[in-house]
């Protein structure tokens, strides 16, 4: 007899009180293989809505219903991360509770994982209808970006939704790293994946958490988790600089030998002054942000901290 396995659902949720029971329903109504049970877990990541209120009344009428609730706003990310930490299942999947991760994929998904030929089952987006073209030209141009400059690829228009297996999730769960892009350790941890393409789906309510500002910092911060290309590129510009100065330099000397003629002109000097000042302060930017991640790294600090929560063994790793 086969032994009934279990597929954990990590749902990180902020502000999705719209959201929440079209996500609960949706979910029921797929169609599971007979040897396997499921687990939903919420995780609030400190939502000031009705959420957490909406996940306790489904923990009373459905025992497959966890939920952790974070003391603040810690982040998707940080979400994420609580969820497959404190996940029994033997497939693992995160699934946004907005519904555009289409539950109806899970089944073949399910299949694919079960041939034992792969160890995850990824998601991506054939198409970004229903964004802003500036919103879609930059993700683009994110993705380009990374793959060239990084030490890992990720597929254009992947998604956190994706299913895991065991060994996976354990692997992804080793990398303890405060600074989290998850796009980025599940490429680097390797495994085997299958890739399966949908059409972008719409919110079934409500609206993004992830603001375009927003998005570029998390696009920095991938960048920069995965890649030291910038500052490579920023100690290129400064050997340029360098090498253009000592020309400059001779130049001048020159002339003035040659022709004894000062060199005037004090606004074309404040301009240059201003421009390799301009040019310093980025180097030192750039700096600043690796500076400031090993800085929070070395601090120790915990990815998330939980203010309460109906998972008995709970586990908040530093």
């Amino acid at each position: 007899m086969n032994r009934m396995k279990v597929l954990s659902i990590i749902v990180p949720c902020f502000n999705e009180e719209q959201a929440i029971m079209l996500f609960y329903h949706e979910i029921k109504k797929v169609m599971l293989p007979e040897n396997m049970s499921i687990e939903i877990l919420f995780v609030d990541d400190g939502s000031s809505d009705g959420t957490i209120n909406l996940i306790k009344e489904l923990v009373k009428n459905d025992a497959c219903v966890k939920y952790l609730s974070f003391a603040r706003n810690f982040g998707k990310e940080s979400a994420m991360y609580a969820g497959l930490c404190n996940a029994k299942g033997d497939y693992v999947t995160v699934m946004d509770a907005d519904l555009q991760d289409p539950p109806g994929l899970l089944p073949e998904m399910i299949k694919i994982l079960e041939s034992g030929e792969y160890d995850s089952v990824a998601t991506r987006r054939i198409d970004r209808k229903g964004e802003s073209l500036i919103r879609s030209w930059f993700a683009k141009k994110f993705y380009r970006l990374f793959n060239k400059y990084s030490y890992v690829e990720i597929v254009e228009g992947a998604r956190d939704y994706r299913l895991m297996s065991r060994r996976m999730v354990d692997a992804v769960i080793a990398m303890g790293e405060f600074n989290r892009f998850s796009k980025g350790i599940y490429a680097w941890v390797g495994f085997r994946t299958f890739w399966m393409t949908y059409e972008n789906a719409p919110r079934a309510s409500g609206e993004t958490k992830w603001s375009f500002r927003k998005l570029m910092r998390y696009a920095i911060d991938g960048i920069i988790s995965f890649s030291d290309a910038p500052l490579r590129v920023v100690s290129y510009i400064g050997s340029m600089m360098a090498m253009l100065s000592f020309f400059a330099m001779i130049f001048i000397v020159a002339r003035k030998l040659i022709f004894g003629d000062p060199v005037s002109g004090w606004a074309s000097t404040i301009c240059i002054i201003v421009f390799i000042g301009g040019v310093q302060l980025a180097v030192l930017g750039v700096m600043g942000e690796y500076l400031a991640k090993t800085y929070m790294e070395t601090k120790n600090r915990p990815h998330f901290i939980v203010a309460e929560s109906n998972i008995e063994d709970l586990l908040e790793i530093r």
